[in-house]
Protein backbone atom coordinates (compact mmCIF):
# COMPACT_ATOMS: atom_id res chain seq x y z
CA UNK A 1 0.00 0.00 0.00
CA UNK A 2 1.16 3.53 -1.14
CA UNK A 3 2.59 5.69 2.35
CA UNK A 4 3.14 9.52 2.35
CA UNK A 5 7.14 8.37 2.71
CA UNK A 6 5.97 6.63 -1.09
CA UNK A 7 4.91 9.71 -2.29
CA UNK A 8 7.46 12.08 -1.11
CA UNK A 9 10.47 9.38 -2.31
CA UNK A 10 8.82 9.51 -5.85
CA UNK A 11 8.38 13.49 -5.64
CA UNK A 12 11.59 14.17 -4.06
CA UNK A 13 10.86 16.16 -1.18
CA UNK A 14 9.69 15.81 2.40
CA UNK A 15 7.08 14.14 3.86
CA UNK A 16 6.37 17.71 5.92
CA UNK A 17 6.15 18.85 2.54
CA UNK A 18 3.68 16.40 1.05
CA UNK A 19 1.51 16.68 4.25
CA UNK A 20 1.45 20.47 3.96
CA UNK A 21 0.13 20.05 -0.08
CA UNK A 22 -2.85 17.39 0.96
CA UNK A 23 -3.82 19.43 3.63
CA UNK A 24 -3.32 22.97 2.64
CA UNK A 25 -1.72 23.99 5.18
CA UNK A 26 1.33 25.93 5.50
CA UNK A 27 3.54 27.40 2.57
CA UNK A 28 4.67 25.48 -0.38
CA UNK A 29 6.72 26.61 -3.58
CA UNK A 30 4.42 26.24 -6.87
CA UNK A 31 7.60 23.32 -8.14
CA UNK A 32 7.51 21.23 -5.29
CA UNK A 33 3.24 21.47 -5.31
CA UNK A 34 3.35 20.32 -8.80
CA UNK A 35 5.76 17.33 -7.95
CA UNK A 36 3.42 16.08 -5.29
CA UNK A 37 0.43 16.27 -6.86
CA UNK A 38 2.14 14.57 -9.68
CA UNK A 39 3.28 12.09 -8.00
CA UNK A 40 0.24 11.53 -6.09
CA UNK A 41 -2.10 10.74 -9.33
CA UNK A 42 0.71 8.48 -10.70
CA UNK A 43 0.84 6.59 -7.46
CA UNK A 44 -2.53 6.43 -6.84
CA UNK A 45 -2.41 7.66 -3.29
CA UNK A 46 -5.51 8.71 -1.09
CA UNK A 47 -4.80 10.05 2.27
CA UNK A 48 -6.21 8.13 5.35
CA UNK A 49 -9.15 9.70 6.95
CA UNK A 50 -8.43 8.50 9.99
CA UNK A 51 -4.79 10.07 10.07
CA UNK A 52 -6.51 13.15 8.75
CA UNK A 53 -9.03 13.11 11.57
CA UNK A 54 -6.26 12.82 14.67
CA UNK A 55 -4.26 15.65 12.61
CA UNK A 56 -6.90 17.79 12.67
CA UNK A 57 -9.55 17.00 15.17
CA UNK A 58 -12.01 17.05 12.31
CA UNK A 59 -13.77 14.36 10.43
CA UNK A 60 -15.27 16.13 7.72
CA UNK A 61 -18.19 14.34 8.42
CA UNK A 62 -21.64 15.86 9.63
CA UNK A 63 -24.48 13.01 11.64
CA UNK A 64 -28.19 14.09 9.98
CA UNK A 65 -30.76 12.25 12.22
CA UNK A 66 -34.32 12.20 10.18
CA UNK A 67 -37.48 10.59 11.88
CA UNK A 68 -38.31 8.77 8.63
CA UNK A 69 -35.90 8.40 5.45
CA UNK A 70 -38.68 7.46 2.78
CA UNK A 71 -40.49 10.90 2.85
CA UNK A 72 -40.12 13.31 0.62
CA UNK A 73 -39.91 16.06 3.25
CA UNK A 74 -37.05 14.26 4.93
CA UNK A 75 -35.58 14.40 0.72
CA UNK A 76 -36.02 17.03 -0.18
CA UNK A 77 -34.27 18.70 3.58
CA UNK A 78 -31.21 16.29 3.34
CA UNK A 79 -30.83 17.22 -0.41
CA UNK A 80 -30.31 20.73 0.54
CA UNK A 81 -28.02 19.93 3.56
CA UNK A 82 -26.16 17.91 1.49
CA UNK A 83 -24.96 20.63 -1.09
CA UNK A 84 -24.79 23.56 1.24
CA UNK A 85 -21.82 21.05 3.23
CA UNK A 86 -20.35 19.56 -0.16
CA UNK A 87 -19.89 22.80 -1.17
CA UNK A 88 -17.95 23.85 1.83
CA UNK A 89 -15.91 20.55 2.05
CA UNK A 90 -18.39 18.54 4.34
CA UNK A 91 -19.97 14.80 3.97
CA UNK A 92 -23.20 13.55 5.43
CA UNK A 93 -24.04 10.78 7.44
CA UNK A 94 -27.42 9.49 7.84
CA UNK A 95 -29.62 7.46 10.69
CA UNK A 96 -32.93 6.75 10.84
CA UNK A 97 -35.26 7.27 13.98
CA UNK A 98 -38.10 5.57 12.56
CA UNK A 99 -40.74 7.98 14.46
CA UNK A 100 -39.65 6.71 17.92
CA UNK A 101 -38.22 8.96 20.19
CA UNK A 102 -35.92 7.55 22.21
CA UNK A 103 -34.20 6.27 18.86
CA UNK A 104 -33.57 10.24 18.69
CA UNK A 105 -31.30 9.79 21.93
CA UNK A 106 -29.55 6.52 20.52
CA UNK A 107 -28.70 8.05 17.16
CA UNK A 108 -27.51 11.40 18.94
CA UNK A 109 -24.88 8.88 21.26
CA UNK A 110 -24.23 6.90 17.82
CA UNK A 111 -23.29 9.81 15.87
CA UNK A 112 -21.14 11.16 18.86
CA UNK A 113 -19.28 7.62 19.30
CA UNK A 114 -18.17 8.29 15.54
CA UNK A 115 -16.73 11.87 15.88
CA UNK A 116 -19.03 13.48 13.85
CA UNK A 117 -17.94 17.17 13.66
CA UNK A 118 -21.80 18.48 13.88
CA UNK A 119 -25.22 16.50 14.27
CA UNK A 120 -28.14 17.88 12.58
CA UNK A 121 -31.63 16.38 14.41
CA UNK A 122 -34.64 16.43 12.34
CA UNK A 123 -36.72 16.67 15.41
CA UNK A 124 -40.28 15.11 16.28
CA UNK A 125 -39.79 15.41 20.14
CA UNK A 126 -39.24 17.77 23.13
CA UNK A 127 -39.03 15.87 25.83
CA UNK A 128 -35.98 16.61 29.20
CA UNK A 129 -33.69 13.63 28.02
CA UNK A 130 -33.64 14.46 24.34
CA UNK A 131 -32.46 18.50 25.85
CA UNK A 132 -29.88 16.86 27.74
CA UNK A 133 -28.69 14.45 25.83
CA UNK A 134 -28.21 17.06 23.05
CA UNK A 135 -26.42 19.08 25.41
CA UNK A 136 -23.81 16.76 26.84
CA UNK A 137 -22.85 16.41 23.05
CA UNK A 138 -20.21 19.34 22.94
CA UNK A 139 -20.44 20.12 19.46
CA UNK A 140 -22.15 21.81 16.99
CA UNK A 141 -26.04 20.96 16.89
CA UNK A 142 -29.00 22.18 14.56
CA UNK A 143 -32.30 20.96 15.29
CA UNK A 144 -34.88 21.51 12.85
CA UNK A 145 -38.80 21.28 12.48
CA UNK A 146 -38.89 21.93 16.26
CA UNK A 147 -37.89 24.89 18.91
CA UNK A 148 -35.42 23.29 21.60
CA UNK A 149 -34.61 25.24 24.42
CA UNK A 150 -31.11 26.49 24.17
CA UNK A 151 -30.80 24.24 21.04
CA UNK A 152 -29.72 26.22 17.36
CA UNK A 153 -33.38 25.60 15.80
CA UNK A 154 -34.98 26.11 12.70
CA UNK A 155 -38.85 25.88 12.38
CA UNK A 156 -41.00 26.29 10.09
CA UNK A 157 -44.10 28.48 10.72
CA UNK A 158 -46.31 25.81 11.40
CA UNK A 159 -49.19 27.96 13.47
CA UNK A 160 -49.76 30.91 10.84
CA UNK A 161 -49.53 27.91 8.08
CA UNK A 162 -52.71 26.35 9.35
CA UNK A 163 -54.16 29.29 10.25
CA UNK A 164 -53.60 31.04 6.87
CA UNK A 165 -55.43 27.36 5.31
CA UNK A 166 -58.35 27.91 7.70
CA UNK A 167 -58.79 31.53 6.58
CA UNK A 168 -58.32 30.72 3.00
CA UNK A 169 -61.41 27.80 3.54
CA UNK A 170 -63.69 30.26 5.41
CA UNK A 171 -63.03 32.99 2.73
CA UNK A 172 -64.66 30.53 0.44
CA UNK A 173 -67.76 29.87 2.45
CA UNK A 174 -66.58 27.31 5.13
CA UNK A 175 -67.65 27.18 8.56
CA UNK A 176 -67.74 23.75 9.24
CA UNK A 177 -63.94 22.77 9.14
CA UNK A 178 -62.54 19.31 10.32
CA UNK A 179 -59.31 18.69 11.30
CA UNK A 180 -57.15 15.51 10.53
CA UNK A 181 -53.78 16.26 13.52
CA UNK A 182 -51.18 14.05 14.99
CA UNK A 183 -50.18 13.13 18.95
CA UNK A 184 -48.70 15.96 20.86
CA UNK A 185 -45.39 14.40 21.28
CA UNK A 186 -45.01 16.21 18.18
CA UNK A 187 -45.05 20.04 19.52
CA UNK A 188 -44.71 21.43 16.04
CA UNK A 189 -47.05 19.45 14.06
CA UNK A 190 -49.55 18.13 16.56
CA UNK A 191 -50.14 21.18 18.81
CA UNK A 192 -48.90 24.37 16.27
CA UNK A 193 -51.06 23.34 13.55
CA UNK A 194 -54.03 22.96 15.68
CA UNK A 195 -53.94 25.85 17.26
CA UNK A 196 -53.04 27.72 14.08
CA UNK A 197 -57.03 25.68 12.98
CA UNK A 198 -58.17 26.37 16.28
CA UNK A 199 -57.73 30.32 16.49
CA UNK A 200 -58.70 30.99 13.15
CA UNK A 201 -62.25 29.64 13.83
CA UNK A 202 -62.59 31.19 16.62
CA UNK A 203 -61.59 34.44 15.32
CA UNK A 204 -64.38 33.98 13.03
CA UNK A 205 -66.47 32.99 15.91
CA UNK A 206 -67.01 29.28 14.44
CA UNK A 207 -68.06 26.70 16.47
CA UNK A 208 -66.06 23.29 16.60
CA UNK A 209 -67.35 19.92 16.94
CA UNK A 210 -65.23 18.01 18.32
CA UNK A 211 -66.56 15.07 16.22
CA UNK A 212 -64.24 17.28 13.30
CA UNK A 213 -60.91 16.64 15.24
CA UNK A 214 -59.44 13.44 14.51
CA UNK A 215 -55.96 11.88 14.73
CA UNK A 216 -53.75 10.10 12.04
CA UNK A 217 -50.22 8.95 12.70
CA UNK A 218 -49.00 10.44 8.95
CA UNK A 219 -49.45 7.81 6.70
CA UNK A 220 -52.13 7.40 4.41
CA UNK A 221 -54.28 4.64 5.51
CA UNK A 222 -54.71 6.88 9.08
CA UNK A 223 -55.97 9.88 7.19
CA UNK A 224 -58.07 7.59 5.11
CA UNK A 225 -59.78 6.45 8.58
CA UNK A 226 -59.81 9.73 9.92
CA UNK A 227 -61.68 10.68 7.29
CA UNK A 228 -64.13 8.08 7.73
CA UNK A 229 -64.64 9.03 11.11
CA UNK A 230 -65.11 12.85 10.19
CA UNK A 231 -68.08 11.64 7.35
CA UNK A 232 -70.03 9.39 10.19
CA UNK A 233 -70.55 11.30 12.43
CA UNK A 234 -74.00 13.01 13.49
CA UNK A 235 -72.71 16.37 11.51
CA UNK A 236 -70.33 16.10 8.44
CA UNK A 237 -68.27 18.79 7.93
CA UNK A 238 -67.76 20.74 4.55
CA UNK A 239 -63.82 21.38 4.78
CA UNK A 240 -60.92 19.23 6.26
CA UNK A 241 -57.57 20.68 7.09
CA UNK A 242 -55.02 17.79 7.17
CA UNK A 243 -51.52 18.23 8.66
CA UNK A 244 -49.99 16.30 6.45
CA UNK A 245 -50.15 15.65 2.35
CA UNK A 246 -50.11 12.17 2.77
CA UNK A 247 -52.90 11.89 5.69
CA UNK A 248 -55.29 14.88 2.95
CA UNK A 249 -54.44 12.08 0.06
CA UNK A 250 -55.28 9.29 1.98
CA UNK A 251 -59.17 11.21 2.85
CA UNK A 252 -59.34 11.89 -0.74
CA UNK A 253 -59.25 7.87 -1.07
CA UNK A 254 -61.81 8.20 0.97
CA UNK A 255 -64.34 10.45 -0.19
CA UNK A 256 -63.62 9.34 -3.40
CA UNK A 257 -65.14 5.40 -1.96
CA UNK A 258 -68.09 7.18 -0.47
CA UNK A 259 -69.01 9.28 -3.55
CA UNK A 260 -68.46 12.32 -1.80
CA UNK A 261 -67.12 15.21 -3.92
CA UNK A 262 -64.37 17.16 -3.59
CA UNK A 263 -64.60 19.82 -3.81
CA UNK A 264 -67.96 20.75 -4.47
CA UNK A 265 -68.84 18.74 -1.90
CA UNK A 266 -66.27 18.72 0.34
CA UNK A 267 -62.69 20.37 0.42
CA UNK A 268 -59.27 19.45 1.54
CA UNK A 269 -56.48 20.95 1.97
CA UNK A 270 -52.89 19.13 3.44
CA UNK A 271 -49.22 20.79 4.43
CA UNK A 272 -46.48 19.70 2.75
CA UNK A 273 -46.02 20.14 -1.22
CA UNK A 274 -45.66 17.05 -2.32
CA UNK A 275 -45.18 15.83 -5.51
CA UNK A 276 -47.63 14.06 -5.47
CA UNK A 277 -50.10 16.24 -4.05
CA UNK A 278 -49.98 17.53 -7.90
CA UNK A 279 -51.33 14.51 -9.84
CA UNK A 280 -54.05 13.11 -7.44
CA UNK A 281 -57.36 13.83 -8.64
CA UNK A 282 -58.28 16.50 -7.80
CA UNK A 283 -55.02 18.08 -7.32
CA UNK A 284 -54.64 18.87 -3.90
CA UNK A 285 -54.32 21.97 -2.06
CA UNK A 286 -51.53 22.37 0.36
CA UNK A 287 -48.22 24.68 1.65
CA UNK A 288 -45.09 24.85 0.42
CA UNK A 289 -42.39 24.96 3.48
CA UNK A 290 -39.20 24.80 0.97
CA UNK A 291 -37.90 22.09 2.59
CA UNK A 292 -34.79 22.24 0.43
CA UNK A 293 -33.82 25.64 1.71
CA UNK A 294 -34.84 24.84 5.21
CA UNK A 295 -31.81 22.12 4.40
CA UNK A 296 -29.44 25.12 3.35
CA UNK A 297 -30.31 27.40 5.81
CA UNK A 298 -29.68 24.46 8.30
CA UNK A 299 -26.41 23.65 7.15
CA UNK A 300 -25.36 27.17 7.25
CA UNK A 301 -25.77 27.32 11.07
CA UNK A 302 -24.07 24.38 11.88
CA UNK A 303 -21.25 25.34 9.37
CA UNK A 304 -21.25 28.65 11.68
CA UNK A 305 -20.52 27.17 14.78
CA UNK A 306 -17.84 25.11 12.66
CA UNK A 307 -16.31 28.47 12.39
CA UNK A 308 -16.30 29.16 16.06
CA UNK A 309 -19.64 31.43 16.06
CA UNK A 310 -21.55 31.20 19.36
CA UNK A 311 -25.26 30.41 18.01
CA UNK A 312 -26.82 29.31 21.15
CA UNK A 313 -30.99 29.40 21.17
CA UNK A 314 -30.60 31.25 18.29
CA UNK A 315 -33.92 30.32 16.18
CA UNK A 316 -34.73 31.00 12.40
CA UNK A 317 -38.31 30.82 11.47
CA UNK A 318 -39.18 29.95 8.04
CA UNK A 319 -41.43 31.19 5.40
CA UNK A 320 -44.01 29.17 3.57
CA UNK A 321 -47.13 30.08 0.57
CA UNK A 322 -50.21 28.61 0.14
CA UNK A 323 -50.83 26.70 -3.06
CA UNK A 324 -54.72 26.58 -4.06
CA UNK A 325 -55.54 23.38 -6.73
CA UNK A 326 -58.73 21.83 -7.47
CA UNK A 327 -59.84 20.58 -4.02
CA UNK A 328 -60.97 23.55 -2.64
Amino acid sequence: MTTIKDVAKRAGVSRTTVSRVLNDNGYVSQEAREQVLKAVQEMGYIPSAHAKTMRTKRSGVIGVILPRISTETASRVVNGIEQELAENGYQILLTNTQLKPEKEIENIKLLRSRQVDGIILLATNRNEELLQTIKETNSPFVALGQELEGVTSVVYDDYNAAFSIAESLISKGHQRIGFIGVQETDHAVGVLRKEGYKDAMKKHNLSIDEEWIQYGDFTFESGYEAAERLTSGTSMPSAILAVTDRMAIGALGCLKEKDIRVPEDMAVFGIGASDLSKHVTPALSTVDYFNEDAGRQTAQLILKQLKGKSLENQKIKLSYRLIERDSV
